[in-house]
């Protein structure tokens, strides 16, 4: 499953994040794989809001479908 999937109030654990680019920018946020994250809100056609403890962020939709994560 990919983040854009994401429902609202979901707890998450991304997964993997395929390309190093995105990868190491994400890093910097406190994405990275095995993190735990909220989807605090998925906004039509728009981004979707995570939450990492008390941080969000918003993660454009087609950077989401690149982003595989798994329901907890």
């Amino acid at each position: 499953m990919t983040l854009d999937l994401a429902m609202r109030g979901q707890m998450i654990e991304v997964v993997t994040i395929p390309d190093a680019t995105i990868r190491a920018q994400a890093i910097r946020l406190g994405i990275y794989e095995g993190a735990k994250l909220i989807c605090s809100e998925k906004l039509p056609a728009g981004p979707v809001i995570l939450q990492n403890r008390m941080q969000e962020i918003a993660i454009g939709r087609n950077l989401a479908k690149k982003i595989a994560i798994k329901a907890l």
